[in-house]
This record gives C-alpha cells, sequence and structure tokens, in this order.
C-alpha cells in the first residue's frame, strides 16, 4: 500500500471579489519511505497542497488518503513543518520538543527519551535546557524538526522549512535532513522553490505549473546517496537534474500532463 495517495485534487477560493482556482485534477502517488519534493513558481499550488495533505484544508474536489484511509482531518501519523520555527519562547528546547506529545497526551517519560535521542542526531546535545533565543536560526529549525519527528510519524510534511535561512545554513540542512532521512526513513514531501535543494534531497522531483496549479513533469532523481554539492562521482548526475529543472522552470510556458498519471523522466 503506497503512503499518499492524491487523487483528483483541485482546489478552488472563493470571495466576494475574486475566485481562484489553486490547483487542478493533481493525482499522484508517493510510496512509502520515500522522498518527494515539489518546486514550481510562487502561487502554482505547492503549500496548499500539502496543507490538502495534512488534513488542515478541504480539498473543493478529490480526495487524499494515507495508509488507504480518507483524509478528513488532522492526523496523528502526519506532521508538518513550517517555514519559521515557531518555537515557544518561553519553553526550553526539550520542552518545545514535546510539545506535541502533550498535546496527544503521550507517555512523557517513554518520548522524553527519543526526544533526546533526536536532539543528539540533529547535533543539539547539551542544548536541551535552552531558550530559543540562545539559538541560532538553523538551530532552531533542527528543534522544529526534532519536535515534528517526535511521535513518531510515518508522513513528514515540509513547507519551505529552510527558506528563511542564509545560504550556509540552508545547505548545511539540507545534508542533516538527509543523514536524519537515512537514519529514520519517513515518507516526506518537501515543498521548495531551490532547484539546488529539490535535487540533493529528492527520489523524486513534482514540478508544477502555474496556476492553477497542475503536475508538469515529475523526475526521477537517481543519483546515489549520501549526496553533496561538491566534487563527487554522482556530480554529473545532479547536474543534470538541475539543468533540466531550470529549463523547466523558467520556461515560457508550461504545460501540465495529460492523462491521469504523470509521466516520469529519469535522470542519470
Amino acid at each position: 500500500m503506497s503512503a499518499i495517495e492524491i487523487d483528483g485534487i483541485s482546489q478552488v477560493f472563493r470571495s466576494r471579489k475574486a475566485r481562484v482556482h489553486a490547483l487542478d485534477d493533481i493525482t499522484l502517488t508517493v510510496e512509502e519511505n520515500e522522498f518527494i519534493t515539489l518546486v514550481g513558481r510562487s502561487g502554482c499550488g505547492k503549500s496548499t497542497l500539502l496543507r490538502i495533505i495534512a488534513g488542515l484544508l478541504p480539498a473543493t474536489r478529490g480526495e487524499v488518503r494515507v495508509d488507504g484511509a480518507r483524509v478528513t482531518r488532522p492526523r496523528r501519523d502526519v506532521s508538518l513543518m513550517f517555514q519559521r520555527s515557531a518555537l515557544l519562547p518561553w519553553r526550553s528546547v526539550i520542552g518545545n520538543v514535546l510539545l506535541p506529545v502533550e498535546i496527544l497526551k503521550l507517555d512523557p517519560k517513554q518520548y522524553r527519551r527519543r526526544a533526546e535521542e533526536l536532539l543528539t542526531v540533529a547535533g543539539l546535545e547539551g542544548f536541551e535546557d535552552r531558550k530559543p533565543r540562545e539559538l541560532s536560526g538553523g538551530m532552531q529549525q533542527r528543534v522544529a524538526l526534532c519536535r515534528a519527528l517526535v511521535h513518531e510519524p510515518s508522513v513528514l510534511l515540509m513547507d519551505e522549512p529552510f527558506a528563511a535561512l542564509d545560504a550556509l545554513t540552508r545547505e548545511e540542512l539540507s545534508l542533516e535532513l538527509q543523514r536524519i532521512w537515512s537514519e529514520y526513513r519517513k515518507t516526506i514531501v518537501f515543498v521548495t522553490h531551490s532547484i539546488q535543494e529539490a535535487t540533493l534531497l529528492a527520489d523524486r522531483i513534482v514540478v508544477m505549473s502555474p496556476r492553477p496549479g497542475r503536475i508538469a513533469r515529475v523526475l526521477d532523481v537517481r543519483a546515489p546517496r549520501p549526496r553533496s554539492l561538491g566534487v563527487t562521482a554522482h556530480a554529473d548526475e545532479l547536474d543534470r537534474v538541475s539543468a533540466e529543472l531550470h529549463e523547466l522552470l523558467f520556461a515560457r510556458e508550461l504545460e501540465p500532463l495529460g492523462g491521469d498519471q504523470p509521466r516520469a523522466t529519469s535522470i542519470g
């Protein structure tokens, strides 16, 4: 059974003054433990699609299934991470990480061990009692990632989580996320505007056309992991992925794919 099944999702926002067709007939299957990135121009509906998968926004048409069950509301096994860390300033690092445990009324002793393990994996051992104001932006996002993983969700949705960071920190956290994903093997859907980030992280890259958002291409990335942007054996393959993404995203007209299922293009 696939982890996420997106079946004919369309989204229309209506107000007194306007009608915005945000998504049109999105159909996509995400396999268990797969890392998918969504890329496209601003306004193509990437974040809207993520909120629908998370159960935060009902679709105008179509449905999403997670582990075979239709999504009608937020689920305990689906976690969402945003661009800003949104840490509670009065709580310690460990207190912020354990917040979902309190909300879900899970065993605090069991999950404290889990939180400490995640902080160690994320390079934050020794910072458990610090307040968010004592951390850099990159460290705050690491805490937010630990918080998103602490209750052991099967699916992690990430909405441009590194976009507000400087370029070096962003690359560092992309490498760190690869390492954490390799260890914990979650199903991840990751929204980004960065060609570099998409190429470095994804098993498949879903390219969305401008509004209304449709799937224009799906690129398979076959470079082995771990990946880096340095001079490595798979650098040529990542360069080819980046070049094709650049060509697609900067094309004057990016047409959606025809048919019920998106076509995959293998790179490398």
